[in-house]
Order: structure tokens, then sequence, then C-alpha cells
């Protein structure tokens, strides 16, 4: 039975299987360096699904300033320390588990890692769309830079985002 559970570096190399099979129109050149990246700058919101012997899937997020999602295959260097908002890079599950509710167990840890940012925002593709808004996401208006880096992720993709739970006192 796969479960979710945080990544680690050591776990880059078996996901990138997954991103080649979920994402073959997306490549990106240094997706190795990216994942590392990522995970060693936000380690909590960068997840894998997995059993003992295979991996599944995985989810990589992390937070930025407001509609600034980076270009896709492109390294962060740091969080900025300005971040105000949370942005989900990927959720990407072989077929042989859809369907089975994993998708929504990994958006759900990632929207509580969220919470304490106002919004989450990501990038739609695939026309999924109709997905994302189960979880409250809407379509956004972009702006000229964001929308030439939505370009490269080919003719469907759609900015979109969604107002967070607040966090009260309790909750910290």
């Amino acid at each position: 039975m796969a479960s979710w559970r945080r990544m680690t570096v050591d776990d880059v190399p078996k996901l990138l299987r997954v991103a080649d099979e979920v994402h073959p129109d997306l490549p990106e050149s240094d997706r190795e360096y990216v994942f590392t990246e990522r995970v060693q700058l936000f380690p909590e919101g960068c997840l894998m699904l997995a059993n003992e012997d295979k991996v599944y899937g995985y989810a990589i997020s992390h937070p930025i300033r407001y509609a600034q999602p980076p270009p896709l295959d492109s390294l962060l260097k740091e969080i900025p320390s300005d971040a105000d908002q949370y942005y989900i890079h990927d959720v990407a599950i072989l077929p042989e588990l859809h369907r089975q509710g994993h998708a929504t167990k990994g958006i759900h840890i990632l929207l509580e890692v969220a919470r304490r940012f106002t919004t989450t925002c990501l990038v739609s593709v695939y026309n999924t769309g109709p997905f994302w808004r189960r979880f409250g996401f809407e379509a956004e208006t972009v702006d000229e830079v964001l929308r030439e880096k939505l370009g490269k992720y080919g003719d469907d993709a759609v900015y979109m985002s969604r107002r967070n739970a607040a966090v009260s006192e309790k909750d910290c």
C-alpha cells in the first residue's frame, strides 16, 4: 500500500521515472537539480508517494512572492524572505494509482502546510482545472510576464489560486 511521506534528497533520483512518465511534454532539463534544490530549500513542501519497493508519485511545493511562480526548469537559489504566497509546483502520480484518493490526500497535506499563507497558487496543465477547483482553486487573470511563463507549460496552462483557511493562534 502506497502512502505519502516527506521526501529526502536521496529520493530524488527515484522520482525521475515518475516525472518522465507523467510529464513527457514538460521536460525540465535540470529536473534532478530542481527537485533536489526544492527539497533542500523547503523539505516540508516535498512529498513522495511510495511503498517499500516502488515510488508512485511526488509533490513539490514552496513559498513564493505573490503571483511570481518560478519559470519552468529553473532553480530558486533561495526562498524569498518576503514570500507571501504558497506555490504547488507539481503533484504527479503514476496512472496505475489514479482514482484511489492519493492525489486528494497529498493535496490536503500540502494545503495544511500552506495555511500560514493567505493564498496558494499553481499552474494547471493537461486540462486539470476541474480537478483543482474541487480544492477551491480558481483561474486568475495574469499579466504579460506571467503569461510568458505559462507559455512554457503548454497551450492549456492556467494560473490558479485559492484563499487558504485562516490560521488561528490555537493552531500554531
